[in-house]
């Protein structure tokens, strides 16, 4: 079974410009030879070392981590894959990708459902390029709080009408 998404098209889930980044980036360009889950998966592996979305120093591209975010989109994931980039014991950014493909993509009605298990989540991890450590559960409050995460508006998002952030004790 699907994840139960928001409802907009793929290339309306970022912004404007960082989609068409990606899009004409030849690194994601390159994903087109990964056609499963687990090969996404091994590319996060090997080369995510962040997860902002844009590369860093004077190269203004799109990160590894939002190509293979949008890589994911393009394959419509299924909720036992979700369950498994979410408890995927072999690295952090594994599973921040699939927090922002939830946070992007799914359904804001099911966030609380997704994110609630790992709202006190310990590992530790940078998930920006600063080096800076966070806990996969102060990251995982921010996505669902925020507004603008990293730089980037979040498209589709909890509101007022059916989120309350009291839920997470903030």
């Amino acid at each position: 079974m699907e994840i139960q998404t928001c409802g907009k098209p793929i290339d309306s889930l970022l912004e404007k410009v960082l989609c068409m980044n990606i899009l004409s980036s030849d690194y994601f360009k390159e994903l087109y030879r990964l056609k499963t889950y687990h090969e996404v998966i091994d590319e996060i592996y090997n080369q995510v070392d962040h997860v902002e979305p844009w590369m860093t120093g004077n190269c203004r591209g799109p990160s590894t981590a939002f190509c293979l975010l949008y890589k994911f989109f393009t394959m419509k994931l299924t909720v036992k894959q979700m369950h498994g980039l979410l408890k995927h014991p072999d690295s952090p950014y594994i599973r921040a990708i699939g927090f922002l493909y939830l946070r992007y993509a799914a359904d804001p009605k099911t966030l609380w459902s997704w994110f609630e298990p790992y709202i006190k989540d310990e590992e530790e991890f940078s998930p920006g390029s600063s080096g800076r450590m966070t806990t996969m559960g102060v990251y995982v409050r921010d996505l669902l709080l925020g507004q603008h995460f990293i730089g980037l508006q979040q498209q589709c998002g909890p509101n007022a009408c059916f989120f309350d952030s009291s839920w997470i004790g903030t």
